[in-house]
C-alpha cells in the first residue's frame, strides 16, 4: 500500500491507533518528571514560538501542571498494556540503514540484514519494538528534507500498527551545528557551540536552538543530541574542542541553558552531553577509555555548572560519557555504567529525574571491560533509561531478557525508565501528532528568514586575534587579487564546501578577485612539499594571501606552509578553521602572519562571516571563549579568555 504523503492522510490512515495512544497518554504529559521540566509542546513544533513574557510563562507553567496531573495515570495505563518485549524495546534507540522505512536501496537492505537481522526500519520496529531511531548520514537516512520527512512518517506509521499499545518513536540525531551536523543544506546550518561562545550572546544561542529545533521538528526529528555541556579546559582534547561553548564554566552554563530553551520551545527534546563532563581529556572515548583526574571540588567548579544549568532550564535528556572519573566513582567502570555517578550524583544530588541516554554503546570507551550483552544491563542498573545504538542489538536484547529472567533487573525497574521515555514523548507532542508533512518542510526548513538569522549570528562570532600594522580589513584597492590556500576538510553535513572555495567565492562577492588552492584535507591537513611550492609560486603573483589551518601541531607542515607564504613578502592573513589554538604554533619572525582570525568551524556560514570580517564588511566582534597558551610554555597565556580585536 502506498504511504500517505500528507499529515492529514497519515492521521486518517492511523486514526484508530493514534486515538488509542492519545487515550493512554495525551500530549503534554510529564508524569513524575522533575518540577523544572519545560512546558509541554501542545502545538505543532514547527509552528510553536517563545513565550510572551512573565504572564505567558505563568500560563505555560499552569498548563504544564494541569497536564502532568491529568495524564500521569494514563501513562501508567499504557505501560500496563505493554508486554515485556515492548517494554524492553522502548529502551533502545537504534540505527537502521536506508532512506525509506519500507523500501530502502538493496545495499541498505543487505546492511540491515547483516547487522540487525531485518530488511528495513519497519521490520526492525516489528521485531524489536524499539523506542527510537537515530539518523546518520552514513546509514543513508539523510538525502534531502522531503525524503527525511517521508522516512520519519513511514517509521511512525510502522510503529503505530500495534493496536494493543501503539507508541510513536522518538527520532533523533546529532545536530550540534558547527563541526557536527548530520542534516545539511538546504536546511539552515548555524554556528557551532564555540562560535556561539565567542559571540557570548545568550539571545543568539537561544535563537540558534529555536531555529535548529523548528527545522528538526519539521523533519519529524524530536530529540537532538545537543547542546554539548562539556567545558573544554584542555586544548589537547581530541573529541570535544569547538563542540564546547568554551573554558569558562559560568559562560558555558549560561549558553547551555539558552540552547535548551531554544530547542525545547520548538518542540524538540534537547540533550546535554556528556555527563559528568568530557572537557579535560586527551583520549577520544570513541577509541579508548579516558580518565578525568579532576578532584570533586574541581568537578563542582569546572564540570558541573553547565549540567546544573541544563537541569534548571528543564532539559529533557542528558547523555552519559564513556570515561572514568575516580573522584566521583573510584571503581574501574565508565560513567555510563556507574551507579554512584548516574544515580548518586546526577539523580540524587542534582535532582534530575528526566531521561538519561547513553552515548553510543558501539564506542570503545564502554566496551573495554564487558561484552555487548552486558553493557545495556549494567547501564540500566546504573540509572540509564535509553540505550543508544548498541553494536549488536540481538545480543543486547538477549542480555536484557536474561537479566529480567534471572532477577538481576526487575520489570518495575524497566517500568521506571519506560515511564520517563513515554512522558518525554508525550511532552514533545508525539502522542497527539507524530507526523510531519511536506508543507511543514517547505515553510520551515532552510527558509530565507532562518538563513539570514544564521548569517547575523555568525557575524558576531569571528574573532580577530592579531592584526599587525592594521593589515585587516583588506583593501579592495591595495589587496584586490587574493589567493586563498590551505586545508579543505569535508563538510560535516556532507553539503557545502570546500572551505577554500567558499572563502574565495565570498571574497569575490565582496569586491576582490580571489582564487582557491587546496593544500590539504581534514584527514591529511599537512601539505606536501610540492603543494607548498605551488602555493608559494601562486602567492608571489597576488596582493594578499588568506591561509586556512586545521589544528596545527608541533611538527605540522602547515607551519612550513605559513612560513613560506610569509617569506614571499605578500601580506598573509591566517584563519584557524577548527580549534582557535593554531596561532600559538605560528608565532615568531619566520612564521607569524600579518593577521590571524578564528572561525571555530569550516562550515559555509562561518566561513562567509570570516570573509565579511576580512573584507571589512563587518567588524570582528567575537571574543575568545578559551585561553590560547604558549605552545612551548603552557603556563604562559598568550591570549586570555575574552581577547579579541576590533576595527574601531
Amino acid at each position: 500500500m502506498p504511504e500517505p504523503t500528507s499529515r492529514r492522510a497519515l492521521l486518517a490512515a492511523t486514526a484508530a491507533t493514534v486515538a488509542a495512544a492519545a487515550t493512554a497518554c495525551a500530549p503534554g504529559a510529564s508524569g513524575n518528571a522533575p518540577a523544572r521540566h519545560p512546558s509541554p509542546a501542545t502545538t505543532s513544533p514547527a509552528r510553536s514560538g517563545g513565550g510572551a513574557g512573565a504572564a505567558g510563562e505563568r500560563t505555560a507553567a499552569r498548563r504544564e501542571g494541569t497536564a502532568r496531573n491529568r495524564h500521569r495515570d494514563r501513562v501508567d495505563a499504557l505501560i500496563g498494556r505493554m508486554t515485556l518485549d515492548q517494554k524492553i524495546g522502548q529502551l533502545f534507540v537504534m540505527r537502521v540503514y536506508g532512506h525509506s522505512a519500507t523500501a530502502p536501496d538493496p545495499a541498505d537492505v543487505a546492511a540491515n540484514q547483516k547487522e540487525l537481522g531485518v530488511a528495513n526500519a519497519a521490520e526492525l520496529i516489528a521485531k524489536y519494538h524499539v523506542g527510537g531511531i537515530i539518523y546518520f548520514g552514513w546509514t543513508h537516512n539523510i538525502r534531502d528534507p522531503h525524503q527525511v520527512a517521508a522516512l520519519s512518517n513511514g517509521i511512525q506509521k510502522a510503529a503505530l500498527r500495534d493496536r494493543r499499545a501503539p507508541v510513536p518513536l522518538l527520532l533523533s540525531t546529532d545536530q550540534e551545528h558547527g563541526i557536527v551536523a548530520r542534516v545539511g543544506a538546504p536546511a539552515t546550518l548555524l554556528p557551532g557551540a564555540m562560535a556561539l561562545g565567542a559571540g557570548g550572546s545568550a539571545k543568539d544561542a537561544r535563537a540558534a536552538g529555536r531555529i535548529a529545533g523548528a527545522e528538526l521538528a519539521a523533519l519529524g526529528i524530536r530529540q537532538d543530541y545537543a547542546p554539548v555541556a562539556d567545558v573544554n579546559v584542555n586544548p589537547a582534547n581530541p573529541v570535544i574542542g569547538v563542540r564546547s561553548f568554551g573554558a569558562d564554566p559560568r559562560a558555558a552554563a549560561r549558553l547551555v541553558a539558552a540552547q535548551v530553551a531554544g530547542y525545547q520551545s520548538a518542540g524538540v527534546a534537547a540533550t546535554a552531553k556528556h555527563f559528568p563532563g568530557h572537557g579535560d581529556t586527551t583520549v577520544d572515548s570513541h577509541v579508548g577509555l579516558p580518565v578525568i583526574t579532576h578532584s570533586r571540588s574541581e568537578w563542582e567548579r569546572l564540570d558541573a555548572p553547565p549540567f546544573r544549568a541544563a537541569i534548571e532550564a528543564g532539559i529533557d535528556s542528558i547523555m552519559t560519557a564513556h570515561l572514568l572519573f575516580p573522584a566521583l566513582d573510584p571503581a574501574d567502570d565508565p560513567a555510563t555504567l556507574s551507579r554512584p555517578i548516574l544515580t548518586g550524583v546526577l539523580r540524587e544530588e542534582l535532582g534530575y529525574d528526566g531521561v538519561v541516554v547513553t552515548d553510543s554503546l558501539g564506542m570503545q570507551g564502554v566496551r573495554e571491560k564487558y561484552g555487548d550483552d552486558r553493557v545495556p544491563v549494567l547501564a540500566l542498573k546504573a540509572g540509564v533509561d535509553q540505550l543508544l545504538n548498541p553494536p549488536d542489538l540481538a545480543a543486547a536484547w538477549r542480555g536484557m531478557h536474561r537479566a529480567v529472567r534471572e532477577g538481576e533487573i526487575t520489570e518495575a525497574r524497566i517500568d521506571t525508565s519506560l515511564r520517563r521515555i513515554l512522558e518525554l514523548k508525550a511532552r514533545r507532542g508525539l502522542f497527539d501528532d507524530p507526523y510531519t508533512s511536506a508543507r511543514e518542510v517547505d515553510r520551515t526548513v532552510g527558509t530565507a528568514r532562518h538563513r539570514a538569522a544564521a548569517d547575523r549570528i555568525a557575524d558576531r562570532t569571528t574573532t580577530l586575534l592579531t592584526n599587525r600594522e592594521g593589515l585587516l580589513p583588506l583593501s579592495r584597492k591595495r589587496h584586490r587579487r587574493v589567493l586563498v590556500v590551505g586545508v579543505d576538510p569535508a563538510a560535516p553535513s556532507g553539503t557545502g564546501g570546500p572551505p577554500t572555495a567558499v572563502l574565495a567565492r565570498a571574497l569575490s562577492g565582496l569586491g576582490f578577485t580571489a582564487e582557491a588552492l587546496s593544500t590539504g584535507t581534514g584527514t591529511a591537513p599537512d601539505p606536501s612539499p610540492a603543494r607548498i611550492d605551488e602555493a608559494v609560486a601562486a602567492a608571489r603573483d597576488r596582493d594578499a594571501v588568506v591561509v586556512a589551518t586545521y589544528n596545527v601541531g608541533a611538527g605540522s607542515s602547515q607551519r612550513t606552509l605559513v612560513a613560506a607564504l610569509v617569506a614571499t613578502g605578500t601580506p598573509v592573513v591566517h584563519l584557524a578553521v577548527r580549534n582557535p589554538y593554531d596561532i600559538a604554533r605560528l608565532r615568531g619572525a619566520d612564521t607569524e602572519p600579518g593577521a590571524s582570525l578564528a572561525a571555530y568551524s569550516w562550515t559555509d556560514v562561518e566561513l562567509r562571516a570570516a570573509a565579511r570580517v576580512i573584507a571589512g564588511k563587518t567588524d570582528p566582534r567575537g571574543r575568545l571563549p578559551v585561553a590560547v597558551r604558549d605552545a612551548d610554555e603552557p603556563s604562559r597565556v598568550l591570549y586570555p579568555i575574552g581577547h579579541g580585536l576590533s576595527y574601531d
